[in-house]
């Protein structure tokens, strides 16, 4: 049986000898300062968007209707499904709850998997129609592989993230009601990756 008292209450990395409190509230201030610049970063990105969509409306509407919304849609109703699966996974991580815990994070990361199989099937049907990133390709599929792709640079990190709290919940038992905030942080980023998608999908497939 794990020794709760040398985790509480709700460190992730364990690497400094000070107050468990105190580095739970310093790491979890750390991640809202790294969440924040990601907001940054897709921020000017949406910038750039709206720019270039004023500029050449005829371009982005031709290429909008070349977009698959029915795979955009899906996409869309798997990142949400995930979100809620991560939530309960913090939830049941903060009451103690294992097996609640160990399942929401499998689901989490299985609604991610689902998502990168639709992605992959999107990009391969337009790479088929010859828009392959970073060839003689129009405005809008530049501005297109760059958001999604940056987006799903963010899925596989957040999806190894889980991955690893994965790990750490079934070997170690690790998270607890006095330790669960590894897994709070990494429902923090998970969300970040909805949100980000919630913009793109409308900005990409439908306006």
């Amino acid at each position: 049986m794990a020794n709760h008292s040398n985790w509480a209450p709700g460190t992730f990395f364990h690497l400094h000898e000070e107050d468990p409190v105190e580095e739970y509230e310093n790491f979890k201030l750390g991640m809202w300062i790294f969440l924040a610049t990601e907001v940054l970063l897709f921020g000017g990105l949406f910038a750039v968007y709206f720019v270039m969509k004023w500029r050449y409306p005829d371009l982005f509407l031709a290429g909008a209707a070349q977009l698959n919304a029915l795979l955009g849609t899906g996409n869309t109703l798997v990142l949400l499904c995930s979100s809620f699966t991560m939530a309960l996974a913090v939830d049941a991580a903060q009451r103690g709850q294992q097996k609640k815990l160990v399942w929401n994070l499998v689901l989490t990361l299985a609604f991610g998997t689902v998502f990168l199989i639709i992605k992959f099937f999107e990009w391969k049907a337009k790479i088929g129609h010859g828009w392959f990133p970073g060839l003689n390709l129009d405005i809008f599929f530049s501005i297109y592989f760059m958001t999604t792709g940056l987006h799903l640079l963010h899925v596989l990190v957040g999806m190894s993230f889980i991955g690893l709290l994965l790990y750490r919940a079934v070997v170690h038992k690790r998270y607890h009601e006095e330790n669960f905030g590894g897994v709070e942080i990494g429902g923090l980023y998970w969300h970040l990756v909805d949100v980000i998608w919630i913009f793109l999908f409308p900005l990409l497939y439908l306006i």
